[in-house]
């Protein structure tokens, strides 16, 4: 049995054990403590919503192909890591098939707590991977990705939020793959325009910086460090900055199920828009754990579908549209303007 001691309330699993259950602090192979999947477990006596049965519509196909094997093996055989599979991410297969992949840098373990997300929430302490930028570019090359997604928890633990790490990570993957396209999925950077300015010019192809929810839900739905403005501030920064030394796509994600009026999800499209965001997501919000933000509503296909119709409308490159679409779902086709191949009516019809 691991050794059990207590923080704040709150039981830290130390000894030998490495993984705690959800809620639990436990201590991190840096020396740092962490809480599992980011949100504390609720205190005993508590109301907790159960998940419910979730529509048909949210079911994805298991994962397969010649592409997905290839990527599957290399992973295995270089003990890679990627978001895709930490996050258990139901369009892995599709993604990897294509040549596609997330990577997180940084870390796993966050400085915020958004109680949409199940990342772990701690602080690292200015704790970095300094080989990470060339493993990260080694990683690209092994799994032969076309397009790269690189995403970072938030780490304002450190004085410019990982901006010059983040911006290492772009510039070694882009020597080593000259062909690979990048996109950076990250943090707010406090709003620190400077920082922004350092990852968007570090070569990469897309910058983006997710808005998660409408201006109303904002808080609670992400970490009080986190706001609507600030996010519309640093997206439109940096559509202004590169437009200045040669233009780069500005790209955001919404989820949907929070509890939003369609009102409101047309005002932040707008707001999105005037920022100067060339690039849109939109899908299904669903909770990670039982300690987690409860789902209001299912969002049907057709609902989205006419949500990207919105969006086109209101002069989006393109917007991808889809229950189960995230934020880096297909990426590589986000300028082929047919709703990264979804059919109508989003994943549900994909089989």
């Amino acid at each position: 049995m691991p050794a059990m001691s207590e923080f704040k309330g709150i039981p830290v699993v130390t000894g030998t054990r490495t993984v705690a259950t959800s809620g639990e602090k436990y201590q991190t192979a840096q020396g740092f403590t962490a809480i599992r999947d980011g949100i504390k477990t609720a205190a005993p006596g508590a109301a907790v919503t159960p998940a419910g049965r979730k529509p048909s519509w949210l079911r994805a196909p298991m994962p397969a192909g010649r592409g997905f094997e290839a990527v599957k093996q290399t992973v295995r055989e270089h003990r890679l890591a990627t978001v895709c599979e930490e996050a258990k991410c139901p369009n892995i297969g599709e993604c990897w098939n294509a040549g596609t992949a997330t990577i997180m840098l940084m870390g796993e373990v966050c400085t915020r707590a958004c109680r949409f997300c199940a990342v772990d929430t701690g602080n690292p302490r200015g704790w970095l991977d300094a080989d990470e930028p060339i493993n990260a570019a080694r990683t690209v090359q092994l799994m032969k990705l076309k397009y790269v997604v690189l995403t970072s928890v938030n780490r304002d633990d450190l004085p410019d939020g990982g901006a010059a790490h983040f911006a290492a990570c772009v510039t070694e993957i882009k020597r080593l793959n000259p062909g690979t396209a990048v996109e950076a999925l990250t943090p707010d950077f406090q709003g620190v325009t400077r920082d922004v300015e350092t990852v968007v010019d570090s070569g990469l192809d897309v910058f983006a910086q997710n808005v998660e929810t409408v201006r109303r839900l904002t808080h609670p739905v992400r970490d009080p460090r986190a706001s609507y403005e600030q996010t519309l501030a640093v997206l439109a920064h940096a559509k202004r900055h590169r437009r200045e030394q040669g233009d780069v796509l500005v790209k955001t994600s919404l989820m949907l199920g929070l509890g939003e009026a369609e009102a409101e999800i047309l005002e932040t499209m707008r707001d999105l828009r005037d920022a100067g965001v060339d690039l849109l997501t939109l899908g299904q919000y669903l909770r990670p754990t039982v300690n987690h933000l409860n789902v209001e509503r299912f969002v049907t296909p057709a609902e989205f579908e006419r949500y990207r119709g919105h969006a086109l409308d209101l002069g989006f490159v393109e917007c991808v549209s889809g229950p189960l679409v995230r934020s880096s779902y297909r990426a590589e086709q986000a300028l082929a303007r047919n709703n990264a191949g979804l059919a109508e009516g989003g994943l549900a019809t994909r089989g």
